[in-house]
Protein backbone atom coordinates (compact mmCIF):
# COMPACT_ATOMS: atom_id res chain seq x y z
CA UNK A 1 0.00 0.00 0.00
CA UNK A 2 1.66 3.50 -0.24
CA UNK A 3 1.21 5.91 2.08
CA UNK A 4 1.42 9.69 1.10
CA UNK A 5 2.99 12.24 2.96
CA UNK A 6 0.42 14.27 4.38
CA UNK A 7 -2.46 11.95 4.67
CA UNK A 8 -3.18 12.65 7.97
CA UNK A 9 -1.69 9.46 9.33
CA UNK A 10 -5.57 7.88 9.43
CA UNK A 11 -4.47 5.00 6.70
CA UNK A 12 -2.48 1.95 8.76
CA UNK A 13 -1.03 -1.02 6.99
CA UNK A 14 -1.85 -3.41 10.26
CA UNK A 15 -2.61 -3.28 13.65
CA UNK A 16 -0.94 -5.36 16.48
CA UNK A 17 -2.79 -6.53 19.41
CA UNK A 18 -1.80 -9.03 22.44
CA UNK A 19 -4.91 -10.45 23.52
CA UNK A 20 -3.33 -13.42 26.34
CA UNK A 21 -3.66 -11.40 29.24
CA UNK A 22 -6.76 -8.85 27.53
CA UNK A 23 -6.73 -5.89 28.82
CA UNK A 24 -9.58 -4.38 30.18
CA UNK A 25 -10.15 -0.37 30.43
CA UNK A 26 -12.69 0.54 33.06
CA UNK A 27 -14.16 3.67 34.30
CA UNK A 28 -15.00 3.25 38.01
CA UNK A 29 -17.38 5.64 39.21
CA UNK A 30 -15.94 8.02 41.58
CA UNK A 31 -18.09 6.94 44.70
CA UNK A 32 -15.87 3.58 44.64
CA UNK A 33 -12.92 4.90 43.36
CA UNK A 34 -11.53 4.56 47.06
CA UNK A 35 -12.37 1.01 47.11
CA UNK A 36 -10.35 -0.30 44.05
CA UNK A 37 -7.08 -1.26 44.58
CA UNK A 38 -4.14 -3.29 42.57
CA UNK A 39 -4.36 -6.67 42.66
CA UNK A 40 -8.14 -6.79 43.25
CA UNK A 41 -10.59 -9.48 41.63
CA UNK A 42 -12.37 -8.36 38.76
CA UNK A 43 -14.74 -10.36 36.21
CA UNK A 44 -15.93 -9.69 33.33
CA UNK A 45 -19.44 -10.62 32.05
CA UNK A 46 -20.17 -10.69 28.44
CA UNK A 47 -23.54 -10.69 26.69
CA UNK A 48 -22.45 -13.46 24.00
CA UNK A 49 -21.26 -16.03 26.84
CA UNK A 50 -24.18 -15.41 29.14
CA UNK A 51 -23.78 -17.05 32.31
CA UNK A 52 -19.91 -17.19 32.08
CA UNK A 53 -17.11 -15.20 33.85
CA UNK A 54 -14.18 -14.02 32.72
CA UNK A 55 -11.63 -13.40 36.49
CA UNK A 56 -8.56 -11.54 36.54
CA UNK A 57 -6.68 -8.59 38.68
CA UNK A 58 -6.56 -5.28 38.45
CA UNK A 59 -3.02 -4.35 37.14
CA UNK A 60 -2.99 -0.56 37.58
CA UNK A 61 -5.24 2.74 38.17
CA UNK A 62 -4.88 6.62 36.88
CA UNK A 63 -4.71 7.53 40.51
CA UNK A 64 -6.88 10.39 40.08
CA UNK A 65 -10.44 11.06 38.91
CA UNK A 66 -11.22 12.14 35.58
CA UNK A 67 -12.58 15.86 35.90
CA UNK A 68 -14.78 15.60 32.95
CA UNK A 69 -16.51 11.72 33.35
CA UNK A 70 -15.81 11.87 38.04
CA UNK A 71 -14.44 8.05 36.92
CA UNK A 72 -11.01 6.90 37.53
CA UNK A 73 -9.67 5.02 34.74
CA UNK A 74 -8.63 1.50 35.94
CA UNK A 75 -7.11 -1.35 33.55
CA UNK A 76 -8.03 -5.00 34.48
CA UNK A 77 -5.90 -7.93 32.91
CA UNK A 78 -7.84 -11.32 32.66
CA UNK A 79 -5.91 -14.30 31.41
CA UNK A 80 -7.10 -15.26 28.05
CA UNK A 81 -4.95 -18.54 27.17
CA UNK A 82 -8.30 -19.68 24.86
CA UNK A 83 -8.12 -16.62 23.06
CA UNK A 84 -11.67 -16.54 23.06
CA UNK A 85 -12.16 -12.91 23.97
CA UNK A 86 -11.72 -10.52 21.91
CA UNK A 87 -10.07 -6.79 21.70
CA UNK A 88 -12.73 -4.01 21.20
CA UNK A 89 -15.64 -5.65 23.07
CA UNK A 90 -18.20 -4.92 25.44
CA UNK A 91 -18.25 -6.24 29.00
CA UNK A 92 -19.60 -5.60 32.32
CA UNK A 93 -16.86 -5.52 34.90
CA UNK A 94 -17.76 -6.59 38.71
CA UNK A 95 -15.38 -6.02 41.23
CA UNK A 96 -14.98 -7.62 44.41
CA UNK A 97 -15.15 -4.90 46.74
CA UNK A 98 -15.36 -5.33 50.54
CA UNK A 99 -16.93 -2.54 52.18
CA UNK A 100 -17.12 -1.77 55.93
CA UNK A 101 -20.53 0.03 55.68
CA UNK A 102 -23.81 -1.82 54.98
CA UNK A 103 -25.36 0.14 51.54
CA UNK A 104 -28.62 0.43 52.37
CA UNK A 105 -31.51 0.96 49.10
CA UNK A 106 -34.02 3.91 49.30
CA UNK A 107 -37.02 4.86 47.45
CA UNK A 108 -36.69 7.81 45.57
CA UNK A 109 -39.73 9.39 46.95
CA UNK A 110 -38.54 9.38 50.48
CA UNK A 111 -35.64 11.80 49.88
CA UNK A 112 -35.69 15.35 50.67
CA UNK A 113 -33.60 18.28 48.60
CA UNK A 114 -32.83 21.03 50.67
CA UNK A 115 -30.39 23.32 50.38
CA UNK A 116 -28.26 21.89 53.39
CA UNK A 117 -27.72 18.68 51.07
CA UNK A 118 -30.11 15.62 50.51
CA UNK A 119 -31.92 14.83 53.79
CA UNK A 120 -34.34 11.83 54.34
CA UNK A 121 -37.02 12.27 57.42
CA UNK A 122 -37.04 9.83 60.24
CA UNK A 123 -39.80 9.05 62.89
CA UNK A 124 -37.20 8.93 66.35
CA UNK A 125 -38.71 6.93 68.83
CA UNK A 126 -40.82 10.21 70.64
CA UNK A 127 -42.63 10.13 67.06
CA UNK A 128 -40.91 13.81 66.12
CA UNK A 129 -39.41 14.27 62.92
CA UNK A 130 -35.83 14.26 62.74
CA UNK A 131 -33.90 15.12 59.35
CA UNK A 132 -30.76 13.31 58.47
CA UNK A 133 -28.14 14.22 56.07
CA UNK A 134 -27.23 11.18 53.61
CA UNK A 135 -24.82 10.48 50.92
CA UNK A 136 -26.64 9.29 48.07
CA UNK A 137 -24.37 6.31 45.82
CA UNK A 138 -25.91 5.04 42.82
CA UNK A 139 -29.07 5.90 41.37
CA UNK A 140 -30.79 3.29 39.98
CA UNK A 141 -33.78 4.92 38.79
CA UNK A 142 -36.78 4.34 41.45
CA UNK A 143 -34.09 3.80 43.78
CA UNK A 144 -30.89 5.14 45.21
CA UNK A 145 -28.38 3.32 47.66
CA UNK A 146 -27.52 5.24 50.61
CA UNK A 147 -24.05 4.86 51.52
CA UNK A 148 -24.74 7.25 54.65
CA UNK A 149 -26.45 8.98 57.58
CA UNK A 150 -28.78 5.97 58.00
CA UNK A 151 -29.39 3.44 60.05
CA UNK A 152 -31.31 0.10 58.96
CA UNK A 153 -33.49 0.31 61.81
CA UNK A 154 -34.87 3.78 61.05
CA UNK A 155 -38.38 4.69 60.53
CA UNK A 156 -38.42 6.43 56.46
CA UNK A 157 -41.18 9.02 55.65
CA UNK A 158 -41.90 8.05 51.89
CA UNK A 159 -42.95 11.43 50.40
CA UNK A 160 -42.44 13.81 52.44
CA UNK A 161 -43.88 16.91 52.14
CA UNK A 162 -41.74 19.80 51.28
CA UNK A 163 -42.36 21.99 54.21
CA UNK A 164 -41.45 19.44 56.47
CA UNK A 165 -39.63 20.67 59.71
CA UNK A 166 -37.76 18.35 62.35
CA UNK A 167 -39.70 18.30 66.01
CA UNK A 168 -42.87 18.05 64.05
CA UNK A 169 -45.64 15.50 65.92
CA UNK A 170 -46.70 12.99 64.01
CA UNK A 171 -48.87 9.71 63.65
CA UNK A 172 -47.46 6.12 62.52
CA UNK A 173 -50.21 4.17 61.26
CA UNK A 174 -49.34 0.59 61.12
CA UNK A 175 -48.68 -1.18 57.21
CA UNK A 176 -51.95 -2.97 56.78
CA UNK A 177 -51.63 -6.58 57.17
CA UNK A 178 -50.79 -8.13 52.75
CA UNK A 179 -54.06 -9.10 51.10
CA UNK A 180 -55.96 -6.65 53.24
CA UNK A 181 -58.01 -4.10 51.10
CA UNK A 182 -57.02 -1.29 53.53
CA UNK A 183 -55.04 1.77 51.73
CA UNK A 184 -52.40 3.35 53.53
CA UNK A 185 -53.69 7.49 54.37
CA UNK A 186 -50.84 10.28 53.99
Amino acid sequence: MLINAGNGGTNSLFTLAQIDPIRAFVAVPETYAPSIHVGMQACLELEEFAGKSFCGLVARTADSIDASTRTLNTEVDVPNHSGILLPGAYAQVHFDLKTSVPRLSLAINALLFRPEGTMVAVVGSDNRIQLKPVAIGRDLGSIVEVLGGLDPKDAIVVNPADDLEPGEQVHVQPEPAEGSSQKNKP
